[in-house]
C-alpha cells in the first residue's frame, strides 16, 4: 500500500483498476470466506528485501493465506491466494479486496480469482482507508517482528514471520474486535453452532 502511495506522489502512474470497489470501506462480514483482504509488505535483510503477501479473512482477522519471496512479482500474490483457497476450501463468491498494486491487477492474479470463482475488489489510488483493515495487520507485524531487530538473512526473517503469524497472531493475540478472543478461538466459537445445526 505504501508503495502505491509513493508512486502516486512521485508522479508515477498507477494502473487502472481491473475490478470495482465492492467493499467501500465496509470491512464487516457475518461469516467466514465472504470477504478477504490482501496486501504486500517488504522488509530489508542483510541479503536484500523480503516480500510478504498476506490474505486476511475480515470475519475473524485470521491470515488465511500468505506467500513470502525475494521478488515482488504476480506469482507472490497468486501463491498467497492459492494457499488461502487450499486452507479454506469452499470460497465461491468470496470477495478479495486489495489496493491497485500491479500484482493484484496482473492477468495471472485475475485468472486465479476466476479459477476459484471469487470476486475481485480494488480500492482507490492513494486512499489508505480503502484497505485499512489489512494495514492494521501489517502494523502489528512491523512492531512485533520486523522492527524488533536487524535480520541477517531472508530465511531468518521468513521463519520469524511464519512463527509469529501461526503461533502468536492466530493463537495467542486476543483482539478487542473479536470479543477478546484470538482469531482461531473466534472461528471455533462462531462456526461450531452453525455446524451443529446443519
Amino acid at each position: 500500500m505504501e508503495r502505491v502511495r509513493q508512486e502516486a506522489r512521485q508522479g508515477k502512474k498507477v494502473g487502472p483498476p481491473v475490478h470495482d470497489d465492492l467493499v467501500r470501506r465496509d470491512f464487516t462480514t457475518t461469516c467466514a470466506n465472504r470477504l478477504w483482504l490482501a496486501d504486500i509488505t517488504e522488509h530489508a535483510t542483510g541479503e536484500g528485501k523480503l516480500y510478504l503477501c498476506a490474505i486476511k479473512d475480515a470475519f475473524s482477522n485470521r491470515i488465511v493465506g500468505y506467500s513470502i519471496d525475494e521478488r515482488m512479482k504476480s506469482r507472490l500474490a497468486v501463491t498467497a491466494l492459492d494457499n488461502a483457497v487450499a486452507r479454506r476450501g469452499d470460497v465461491d463468491g468470496c470477495i478479495l479486496h486489495s489496493d491497485r498494486g500491479s500484482q493484484f491487477r496482473s492477468r495471472k492474479f485475475v485468472r486465479a480469482l476466476d479459477r476459484h470463482r471469487m470476486a475481485g475488489s480494488i480500492g482507490r489510488v492513494g486512499a489508505a482507508g480503502d484497505n485499512a483493515a489489512m494495514e492494521s495487520f501489517f502494523s502489528l507485524l512491523q512492531k512485533n517482528v520486523l522492527d524488533r531487530r536487524s535480520w541477517a538473512t531472508r530465511e531468518e526473517l521468513r521463519i520469524a514471520i511464519v512463527s509469529w503469524i501461526e503461533r502468536t497472531y492466530h493463537r495467542r493475540r486476543r483482539q478487542a474486535s473479536l470479543g477478546r478472543l484470538t482469531p482461531v478461538e473466534f472461528e471455533t466459537v462462531m462456526t461450531t453452532p452453525a455446524l451443529q445445526a446443519a
